[in-house]
């Protein structure tokens, strides 16, 4: 690896150990094993480092929940994968929360959760569509954005009540129950 790659790894480690608002240009160079000069020539700042580690290691994740639900075949099933996925990225979903709060005064955030956004979205529907009876783009968009307000929340609760985790049997449980409540959208035949 070059200092480039190692400032990444260093990054990643320091995004995971200290969090985003905590890491220093010392803690990134001294995990990364180069000098702190090498941040400034390689990325211009500290914040474009950590933001380009903090997609690094998002897109990581997402690629690797794709990879173990490629394989998963129903509701319940994928939430498994996907509840099981906070163990092995805890640090992860601490620096994703914390990053959260800061996208609100750093725009180089926020613009990059709005795209991550975007393709978990997409992402999160696929899994539960219908094969034999897709849905339209704009009924894809609301499904992944409910997967990902569900998702988000359920990381949430996890990061600060571990003891008592939602199962999936939870989730069908819960959004049954809501369905059946519910009315006919507006405009459905």
């Amino acid at each position: 690896m070059g200092n480039r790659e190692d400032l990444l790894a260093g990054a990643k480690r320091c995004l995971y150990t200290k969090g985003y608002a905590r890491t220093s240009i010392r803690d990134i160079a001294t995990e990364a094993g180069v000098s702190m000069a090498a941040v400034g020539y390689h990325f211009g700042s500290k914040e474009a480092l950590l933001n380009e580690a903090f997609r690094q290691a998002t897109l990581e994740w997402s690629e690797e929940i794709g990879r173990a639900l490629a394989g998963s075949t129903g509701f319940e099933e994928i939430w498994a994968g996907i509840i099981g996925s906070f163990t092995a990225h805890r640090a992860l979903w601490a620096a994703t929360f914390e990053v959260i709060g800061l996208a609100a005064h750093i725009e180089e955030l926020r613009a990059d959760l709005a795209r991550n956004l975007a393709d978990a979205r997409e992402g999160l529907a696929y899994p539960f569509e219908d094969r034999d009876a897709p849905p339209d783009d704009r009924t894809r968009w609301a499904m992944g954005s409910l997967y990902q307000a569900l998702l988000t929340g359920i990381m949430a609760q996890l990061l600060i009540d571990p003891t008592t985790p939602m199962t999936p049997q939870d989730i069908t449980t819960a959004i049954h129950t809501i369905a059946t409540t519910l009315p006919k959208p507006t405009g459905a035949a």
